[in-house]
């Protein structure tokens, strides 16, 4: 029974790992291809002659550059802001006495779940009042009030753990409550807080809705939005966006690389927390 047991969880967790990792070993492997051996038939799995060509064309053909800084500019600055203001309100949360406290918890949660397409007139009809169509703050804004109650939970449950004799200790030497929750606290729940991090800038990274509405100039287009430019009116060069889409996905992936073990371990403690 246990044998019969053990082996179910292995073939789920096989099936887990092929239905994530072969879309993304598909997209490498296309991205060596022509578009003859794209289209051939029987298909062939790996290159038969493997081109860095698309990659040529994915900086050369549109500006790839311009667009990968576009969105630094936009998933940094919107996840320093969202870790920031979250991290205030988690505090706040977890410290203060305020009351209906597990009802704000609760409409944090729901706001949350919130489909963005309902938000998307709103949204553009307030940027467009503002002036700030076409500009950073067009996505920042929108993308750190998007993440900040995921960001504002994550952080409130390693909050709650933290003995607020500390902070006593620190205010008594003369250290604001500000102070202290940035001091001491935001220090302590450090896992917490690089996993709210990865989580934002992730989110803004990866958003095409609200790019692709609120910026029309291909200068201030963000990257995943950038990439649809590559295809024409009747073609879909398949390769080429390939290499793009590579080009994308990297830097996601040394993130996560870099800054695995403190994910990893804010995921699993918070998952014991509470």
């Amino acid at each position: 029974m246990n044998w019969t047991r053990s082996k179910i969880i292995w073939i789920a967790a096989a099936i887990i790992v092929v239905n994530g990792f072969f879309p993304a070993v598909w997209i490498l492997l296309t991205s060596f291809k022509t578009e003859t051996e794209l289209l051939q038939v029987p298909i062939t799995y790996l290159p038969q002659a493997a081109t860095l060509d698309n990659y040529i064309a994915a900086f050369t053909a549109q500006p790839i550059l311009r667009f990968m800084w576009n969105s630094v500019v936009v998933a940094g600055l919107s996840t320093a802001l969202c870790v920031l203001v979250s991290a205030l309100a988690a505090y706040a949360l977890t410290r203060l006495k305020l009351p209906h406290r597990n009802l704000i918890m609760s409409l944090l949660l729901a706001v949350a779940m919130f489909p963005l397409i309902s938000l998307m007139v709103p949204l553009f009809k307030l940027m467009r009042e503002l002036g700030l169509l076409n500009t950073y703050l067009a996505l920042i804004l929108p993308y750190t009030v998007l993440s900040m109650p995921i960001c504002t939970l994550v952080m409130a449950s390693f909050f709650q753990d933290i003995p607020s004799d500390l902070e006593a200790a620190a205010m008594i030497d003369g250290c604001s409550r500000v102070g202290a929750l940035f001091k001491i606290v935001v220090p302590l729940s450090a896992p917490g807080v690089f996993t709210a991090a990865i989580l934002a800038f992730v989110n803004a990274w990866d958003e095409f809705l609200l790019a692709l509405t609120m910026m029309n100039r291909v200068n201030m287009r963000t990257l995943s939005v950038g990439i649809t430019l590559y295809q024409g009116e009747f073609a879909f060069p398949w390769p080429l966006i390939s290499a793009a889409l590579i080009v994308a996905i990297v830097p996601i992936c040394i993130l996560i690389a870099v800054f695995q073990e403190r994910v990893v371990g804010g995921l699993t403690a918070g998952g014991v927390k509470g």
